[in-house]
């Protein structure tokens, strides 16, 4: 048995997915913040009505900040789970700034309800966070970055150049945003829970995961989102730097099996991975742009704006060779290019019947 928070999101879904497929028991914990996050685009019941098709599939409608009930689900189901996966969040720097204490009570407090039950409850468990690399703050835009015609560059002569950014990487003396700072809490939370209780936890420091199946808005699912706005014909906005900002997207799948493979052979003491699609499945903003609109034979209707997001990253390329080391197994599996064609296939024949 799996437990999972935030079970309709995108890591969420496809987590579920994939164990349900495996005939795991899942006990799906979701309430849809996410609609009152970013509105009935961000909304999420389309997925919980999926996964509901599966008899191996319990959802709970609970949110992750009412510790009574969290305690009462792990306390239920305590001798059967294998491992805890929380993916549940606030996941936008803009949004956190409307309302920093509900960001921080999901995303901080959340995670110390989700981490005290399992250690209560079910010890012998892994428990699986999807952090972030924000938790980095905006140290990686003092790195010797160049402009080029499409996009930033760190310099080639640079350690980061050819692999990306590794976790040695201080996470101190940056502005994060305040989502970043909430997320850095939690991140050092689960760490903390298995050093110090000695319990096999992990973060996963997420580049920007991306997929079919993400429910992406304006402040939150940037490849999501913009697929959507160049096949609906709808605006699109840049958030600064030219639009040269550079990010590195990784499918969710990729993202799940990182996670099984924790769970086959899972470590005590708080492991921290960065975890992303490096290198190969990097790209600026205006080169996903110029990519979706190649594969869609549409064009997009975007303008840039001069001012950035607040503690956003210029350049981005995650490092997996940490758990590369101690889990050989793993490897990305999916292409940028064929996670874009994924995407742009799955909103010319679903959006409209999913949204319904």
């Amino acid at each position: 048995m799996i437990i999972i928070s935030g079970s309709t999101g995108l890591i969420g879904f496809s987590t579920s997915d994939y164990f349900l497929k495996k005939n795991y028991k899942v006990i799906g914990i979701d309430n849809d913040l996410r609609s009152y996050f970013f509105g009935k685009i961000g909304s999420n019941k389309w997925k919980e009505k999926k996964l509901k098709e599966n008899k191996l599939y319990s959802h709970l409608n609970v949110d992750i900040r009412n510790k009574k009930k969290i305690f009462s689900i792990f306390k239920k189901y305590s001798k059967h789970v294998k491992a805890i996966i929380h993916t549940a969040a606030q996941p936008s720097h803009d949004w956190a700034a409307k309302e920093p204490f509900t960001d921080f009570h999901v995303n901080a407090n959340g995670t110390l309800n989700l981490l005290e039950a399992f250690r209560k409850y079910c010890p012998e468990a892994s428990f699986i966070f999807t952090s972030t690399n924000k938790v980095y703050g905006d140290r990686p835009n003092f790195l010797p970055l160049e402009e080029k015609k499409f996009r930033y560059e760190i310099k080639k002569k640079h350690k980061y150049f050819k692999k990306g950014i590794d976790e040695n990487m201080s996470l101190d003396h940056t502005t994060h945003s305040l989502f970043g700072a909430s997320k850095a809490s939690a991140d050092l939370l689960v760490q903390e829970y298995g050093r110090y209780f000695n319990l096999s936890t992990v973060c996963f420091r997420g580049g920007c995961l991306t997929g079919e199946n993400h429910s992406g808005a304006q402040l939150h699912g940037f490849l999501s989102f913009l697929v959507k706005t160049i096949i609906n014909e709808q605006k699109y906005s840049v958030f600064g730097y030219k639009g040269k900002q550079v990010r590195d997207n990784i499918h969710s799948i990729d993202v799940v099996r990182a996670f099984e493979e924790f769970i086959k052979k899972p470590i005590l003491g708080g492991k921290v991975y960065n975890l992303g699609g490096g290198r190969a499945n990097s790209c600026s903003i205006v080169e996903a742009i110029q990519l979706i609109e190649k594969i869609s034979n549409k064009k997009s209707k975007y303008k840039i704006l001069k001012k950035n997001r607040i503690g956003d990253h210029i350049w981005w390329i995650s490092d997996n060779s940490k758990f590369i080391k101690d889990y050989p197994n793993w490897k990305i599996s999916i292409p940028l290019k064929i996670s874009l064609e994924q995407m742009i296939d799955f909103e010319f024949n679903n959006y409209d019947k999913n949204k319904n």
